[in-house]
């Protein structure tokens, strides 16, 4: 016997989907089948069995082995490490739980830690234009029963956000877009031909690192004010032709990626995109909305904003929050050799950051909160496996619009393993009592 648990969200990407149905077994312990979820989500769940899961905490040997220890034991050896250091990092957070990242802080506050998430490496630029700025957005609901004019910019959904086109922005029969694709007309743009462009109506195929040109020309093109021949390799008719779809539909929605935020010009491309979104709202409806990657980046950026006013790279070193991305990041603190410990959760900067920062982390005294085996924890002194939010145990998560939503069990985790929140109590308990601060 089986039975069905549905209305799950996906733990994959800021898409959140939340019409997901599992089908598993009757002593609730094994997914058997994943419905509705893109591939790559149904894969998370499924791999969620895999018998080769590492389920111990385990500590690297001088000769490189694995030595398996106490959940209790390593968190004793993570709270030494932590309340030792003169400034640990205490990075990641984008893949769990906004009640673990808030009891994380809270030791970060302790120990007098940085505490940076994933944005720092992906949306950080987007989140200083918002300082700068602000934004006028609106949710992923408005753009599938309203958007009749959809822009992707620097971002290609069609794989990193699988079912975003389906469920939101291109496919979807909304309650004024009720003829889905055909109600909306959709513009890429990106310098290569990407699967997303493939389906849009209009791609166009701008010059590498000149997105802000091709912005500031779009904001003069709304007001039919003189343009050069070329703006960004694009010509001036196209850029004109553009600006007049956009002006003509009922709701414009840009959705931008790393294409933008990471291409020369970062945070002000950002600030420039804004003001064209701005400009857009004297004419139609508009909104900007960053394509978030991990599925609970945003709800980080969210907790740290609750706790310490800002939402990535605070540095509580000096007993109170402090925020400058370039000196207070995750990377150029490793680089420049200004942290004595690393800990980190829910991201796997192994994979991702330049060589001479793993190359710290793998000499540093260091922990790694993980429930897979990766390049991370392969340079990391402790691993610590743990329950995956969203499938072992439920939590609150904040989708890319920023609209929160609660995750929820489905399975059993392996008997005996913990969840992050709950290893994280035990890091925060064990804390308090070499702070001598009462719990």
């Amino acid at each position: 016997m089986t039975q069905l648990v549905t209305d799950i969200i996906c733990p994959f990407c800021g898409t959140l989907c939340d019409d997901i149905e599992v089908e598993v077994s009757d002593d609730g312990k094994k997914i058997i089948k994943v419905t509705n979820a893109c591939a790559i989500g149904a894969e998370k769940f499924l791999h969620a069995q895999s018998p080769d899961r590492i389920v111990r905490p385990r500590m690297k040997q001088e000769d490189g082995s694995w030595k398996e220890v106490t959940y209790d034991e390593a968190a004793k050896y993570t709270a030494k490490i932590l309340c030792d250091a003169k400034k640990p990092l205490m990075y990641g957070w984008s893949s769990t739980s906004c009640e673990a990242q808030a009891t994380g802080h809270m030791i970060a506050e302790l120990v007098g830690g940085v505490v940076d998430n994933t944005a720092t490496v992906c949306h950080g630029p987007s989140l200083i234009a918002v300082h700068d700025v602000g934004i006028p957005s609106c949710t992923l609901g408005e753009v599938k029963n309203r958007a009749d004019r959809v822009i992707f910019w620097g971002c290609n959904p069609a794989h990193a956000h699988p079912r975003h086109m389906s469920r939101y922005s291109i496919f979807s029969r909304g309650y004024f877009t009720t003829k889905g694709s055909k109600s909306r007309k959709i513009i890429v743009v990106d310098p290569r031909p990407t699967d997303t462009a493939s389906v849009a109506d209009y791609h166009i195929q701008i010059q590498q690192g000149r997105d802000y040109e091709l912005i500031d020309a779009l904001r003069v093109a709304l007001q039919e004010g003189p343009l050069p021949e070329t703006v960004a390799g694009v010509p001036k008719e196209k850029i004109y032709d553009i600006a007049r779809l956009l002006k003509s539909g009922r709701f414009v929605t840009i959705f931008f990626g790393m294409g933008v935020t990471h291409s020369l010009g970062k945070n002000h491309n950002i600030d420039i995109a804004i003001a064209l979104t701005s400009d857009l709202n004297k004419y139609t409806k508009a909104a900007i909305i960053p394509m978030r990657g991990h599925y609970n980046v945003t709800g980080s950026g969210q907790v740290l904003g609750w706790q310490f006013g800002f939402p990535f790279c605070v540095d509580l070193s000096r007993g109170f929050a402090r925020y400058n991305p370039g000196e207070s990041s995750a990377n150029d603190l490793l680089m420049r050799g200004e942290v004595d410990a690393n800990f980190v959760i829910g991201s796997d900067p192994g994979s991702h950051f330049p060589f001479k920062s793993v190359k710290v982390i793998n000499e540093l005294p260091s922990v790694c909160i993980d429930p897979h085996m990766t390049p991370t924890v392969a340079v990391s002194k402790c691993h610590v496996p743990v329950a995956l939010v969203g499938i072992e145990v439920g939590g609150s998560c904040y989708r890319m619009d920023n609209v929160p939503i609660e995750s929820r069990k489905v399975v059993d985790p392996p008997a005996g393993m913990l969840t992050d929140g709950e290893f994280l109590e035990l890091v925060l308990t064990e804390v308090q009592r070499i702070k001598g601060v009462a719990a």
